[in-house]
């Protein structure tokens, strides 16, 4: 028998509803790591994939939405605990897919979990922060409330594949949306790996959904989809004509859009709110007094 060992190739799959199918198209593409070699092969989301995701979505967001903000807050702690229980693989997938030194991932790493614990901490707090009691010349109660906006498809960032990440998907669920989420087309190993940690944490299927492929080719289906609530551009930022284009789609259903940057964010720095308002609608409701 010879010495020389098959390595087994590994094809990674999507997550949507809960589990990990294979893509409808039955097409993949091939991952390398920053030097140009394998790595494994990804599935390629076809147009089927994205409207399967979008029914998930939809079909867990009624839940989602109506759950607790405090035990959304638990839930998101706990994704970042399982975080911390997978550490040498995201370090892994970080090296492979960023080229970045041990030393460099572990502090992406770091600073992933600690992202996902501080929108944890914004959970219950948002409410207070953007909502209140309006004054009003009459006997009334005008109060104005935060809602989720719903089904939100994110394109996430090219060239952060972890950190940037979790700074797209966090901000959207943690007020109560569900998501389909665009991968990093050439580094979607730490996005594979994160739907593992989603699918063993307390996260309801169909929350969070990640297809893998190019937005490119995606998010035209996800921008003109009519049950899709808002679309965050941040994976195309730079690509004008295709932000463009998104942006014009997105507005036959007056879906809420984050445009895209010029260029990818500094995601180490203070996100601020801005990625939660975004997502969520004000509803304002008059009551009599001493009714």
């Amino acid at each position: 028998m010879s010495d020389t060992r098959i390595d087994v190739r590994k094809t990674y799959k999507l997550y949507i509803g809960g589990a990990f199918p294979r893509s409808e198209s039955g097409h993949s593409y091939v991952v390398n790591d920053t030097k140009g070699t394998f790595v494994a092969n990804a599935a390629l989301a076809s147009r089927k994939d994205a409207r399967d995701a979008v029914i998930a979505a939809r079909k867990a967001f009624g839940g989602w939405s109506a759950k607790t903000a405090y035990n959304r807050a638990q839930i998101l702690y706990r994704i970042a605990e399982v975080m911390e229980d997978r550490r040498p693989q995201f370090v892994e997938a970080l090296r492979q897919s960023e080229g970045l030194t041990a030393a460099r991932a572990q502090k992406v790493l770091d600073e992933a979990i600690d992202r996902l614990v501080w929108y944890a901490g914004w959970a219950d707090k948002i409410t207070q922060v953007v909502g209140g009691a309006n004054p009003v010349a009459g006997p009334f109660f005008n109060l104005s409330t935060p809602e989720p906006t719903g089904v939100v498809a994110v394109l996430a960032p090219q060239e952060s594949s972890l950190l940037g990440l979790i700074s797209v998907v966090a901000p959207a669920i943690v007020t109560g949306n569900t998501v389909v989420v665009v991968s990093s087309y050439a580094r979607p190993l730490p996005a594979v790996t994160f739907s593992e940690v989603l699918a063993t944490s307390d996260v309801p299927g169909g929350v969070v959904n990640i297809l893998t492929g190019s937005a490119a080719t995606i998010a035209p289906w996800l921008a003109s989809h009519m049950d899709v609530n808002a679309i965050d551009l941040t994976g195309v930022a730079g690509d004008v004509e295709l932000a463009t284009s998104l942006e014009v789609a997105a507005a036959d259903n007056l879906k809420r859009v984050r445009r895209a940057p010029a260029v990818e964010p500094d995601w180490s720095a203070d996100p601020g709110i801005d990625a939660m308002t975004t997502f969520l609608e004000t509803k304002t409701v008059w009551h009599p007094i001493g009714v």
